[in-house]
């Protein structure tokens, strides 16, 4: 007699049902088709009618012991019902298995969890509820869309593609940067502003007058607080050809590189770098390309004109004492610790004269729009 298994059993390696049904249902078709009734089948295995009851309503498992009991009394192997039990275990963790899939999938897109700690998103068990929050917060509409962020950023790898935490810093930054109140945009002005702000260099306090300088020439300036792993000090992006906005991070709390970073993103804007995506020229360097040379250049000569820092590492070096350190800073109007940070940067001996880099951060986030560091910003939805 041709059963209605021995039509199945040769192709059971590759079973995937549509539907998840339990090896239970087959069975039933072999009793059904044997004209055996749970009791006599319990009777044939040895078992309770309990337990076949079980497994043909798909409340048991089918055991390795128990495929073997099946074969010998049915007449199949046990493997075709191992099949069926895996096949069926399988498409029952299906929609646990897609969950999964998807948080992995969230977390590699986004660093999530940081996000959910800087409020930027509201916990949520639900998978899709967190997906939604993400893909709102990039403005995609999948996860494998990139948001389209034009920007030129102060980075410590310029070789590689933003990564998560890079991404949603920036996008972080421009979100708030809608609602900072400026005037106007004046390329003139942002001019004016720099020799503004070159008066500012000698007092840590002075920073805090950073955000309405460049305020009033039209340039949205605010603080967002880095994410860990996160390697931007500053970023310049557009909203749009009139609407430039400079962010930074703080990650390093030092007066030399508030000034440094600053100048950079100043010079990316009057550059115009980062108005669409990809403008960067490549270079020979892959590291450097030539947009951030220029606003390092110039970011240096603010801090410290260059000729005038040549000049005094010619008559003091090669050791240069705190004493003359500021002497040199007070002749040229800034902070000894910009002498010290532009030392440190052309002698690439990061250890030296740290007495001199002193704290700005407590001067200028009063005075700012803040995102972090004990402050969290409201962005309406």
């Amino acid at each position: 007699m041709k059963t209605i298994t021995d039509a199945r059993k040769d192709r059971v390696s590759d079973f995937s049902p549509a539907e998840a049904f339990p090896p239970g249902e087959y069975l039933r078709d072999e009793l059904d088709e044997r004209g055996w009734s749970q009791v006599e089948f319990a009777q044939i295995l040895g078992r309770p009618v309990r337990t076949i009851n079980q497994i043909l309503n798909g409340k048991r498992a089918i055991t390795p012991e128990t495929a073997k009991e099946l074969s010998a009394a049915l007449g199949t192997s046990a493997e075709f019902w191992l099949n069926l039990e895996t096949a069926y275990r399988l498409k029952l963790a299906e929609p646990a298995s897609a969950r999964i899939a998807r948080r992995a999938q969230l977390r590699e897109r986004a660093p999530i969890r940081e996000m959910l700690n800087r409020r930027w998103l509201e916990p949520s068990d639900n998978v899709d509820v967190l997906e939604a929050q993400v893909l709102r917060f990039f403005g995609t509409s999948s996860l494998e869309e990139r948001s389209s962020l034009a920007h030129a950023a102060k980075r410590t790898r310029y070789d590689e593609p933003l990564g998560p935490a890079q991404e949603a810093w920036i996008t972080r930054v421009r979100q708030l940067a809608e609602a900072v109140p400026v005037a106007p945009y004046s390329p003139e002005r942002l001019r004016e502003a720099v020799t503004e702000l070159r008066e500012l260099l000698a007092l840590p306090e002075h920073v805090g007058r950073v955000p309405a300088v460049l305020g009033a020439a039209g340039v949205r300036f605010l603080i967002v607080e880095q994410l860990p792993s996160l390697k931007v000090d500053g970023v310049c992006l557009w909203f749009d050809d009139l609407r430039p906005v400079i962010g930074m991070s703080l990650r390093f709390d030092r007066i030399d590189n508030f000034w440094f970073v600053l100048r950079h993103e100043i010079e990316h804007v009057l550059r115009r770098d980062g108005t669409v995506l990809d403008t960067e020229i490549e270079s020979e360097d892959p590291d450097a390309p030539d947009s951030e040379r220029i606003a390092n250049d110039a970011a240096a000569d603010f801090c410290v004109p260059v000729e005038e820092l040549a000049d005094f590492m010619i008559r003091a070096g090669p050791v240069y004492t705190d004493t003359q350190i500021r002497g040199f800073a007070a002749r040229i109007g800034v902070h000894p610790g910009l002498v010290a940070g532009q030392l440190r940067r052309r002698l690439a001996r990061w250890d030296l004269f740290q007495r001199h880099l002193v704290k700005i951060r407590e001067h200028l986030l009063p005075h700012a729009v803040v995102d972090g560091f004990g402050h969290m910003a409201l962005v309406e939805a």
